[in-house]
């Protein structure tokens, strides 16, 4: 087994957090892991993304090669499109649908909503309302992590467990209400 998974989003939506997770529940599997990030001007608002690659075999560079990737799991519907060439051909686009409007020429959204559903395999959630809905916006990567949980060949039950890990030193409603966010990501997507 050998997925490449490349993680994009704009600073303060906890991208490095979902990083993490995915990163815990490939580990807690066995299986070896390589991360790399690039934060964009450092700050919120500035681009963030993240290869993440993990396999039961080596792995001899954390960088995604363009073309390979196989789930593109984007936080912000522009940064998916600034990445979309890393896709491999059979690979998965699941995109957050509600912009972070962080520059003054923000590109029309119906058009970015075109580009995305011009890729083969794609979903759009509103991970916002459902973000709300499980108690906190700040939630909102963790819906997205439910949501494109179908294509990371890792099971709930580890993915769950790496949430717990990875916010651990918060409380039990912290974690409760992210695996909460966890869950109305991974139902928005099976339902649809």
């Amino acid at each position: 087994m050998r997925r490449n998974i490349l993680l994009a989003g704009v600073g303060g939506q906890g991208l490095l957090s979902l990083a993490a997770v995915i990163g815990e529940a490939a580990r807690c599997l066995d299986l070896r892991v390589k991360q790399a990030e690039v934060h964009g001007m450092a700050q919120r608002g500035g681009i963030v993304q993240s290869h993440l690659r993990y396999a039961d075999g080596p792995i001899h560079s954390p960088l995604i090669p363009e073309g390979t990737a196989d789930l593109l799991l984007a936080l912000e519907p522009m940064e998916a499109l600034r990445y979309v060439s890393f896709l491999s051909p059979h690979g998965v686009l699941v995109a957050n649908l509600v912009p972070v409007r962080n520059i003054p020429d923000y590109p029309d959204e119906e058009g970015i909503r075109r580009e995305i559903t011009a890729v083969a395999t794609h979903r759009l959630i509103d991970a916002v309302s459902l973000a709300r809905e499980a108690g906190t916006l700040r939630a909102v990567n963790m819906v997205m992590l439910g949501a494109g949980s179908p294509f990371l060949e890792l099971p709930e039950h580890a993915l769950l467990a790496g949430i717990e890990t990875a916010f651990s030193g918060r409380s039990v409603s912290v974690i409760e209400t992210n695996r909460r966010a966890f869950r109305l990501g991974r139902g928005a997507v099976q339902a649809g």
